[in-house]
């Protein structure tokens, strides 16, 4: 079983997104997801974005980070 995390993309350069997990900001790898930008939210393994979090709204998208 592997341990993600949940964080909001802040911004992205060159197949890399620095992300905002609860305050702390990092650099990962989004090469594995399409379509990504400012604003979503992501599931962060091992530096790299491995899933997008769908919801329809900021608000819905934070309410499942905080059942994570």
């Amino acid at each position: 079983m592997c341990v993600g995390l949940a964080a909001k993309v802040v911004g992205m350069k060159d197949g890399m997104a620095v992300v905002d997990a609860s305050g702390a900001k990092r650099e990962v790898s989004v090469e594995l997801l399409d379509e990504l930008e400012p604003g979503d939210y992501v599931m962060v393994h091992a530096g790299i974005a491995i899933a997008k979090i769908d919801g329809d709204d900021e608000s819905e998208a934070e309410d499942i980070i905080g059942l994570l």
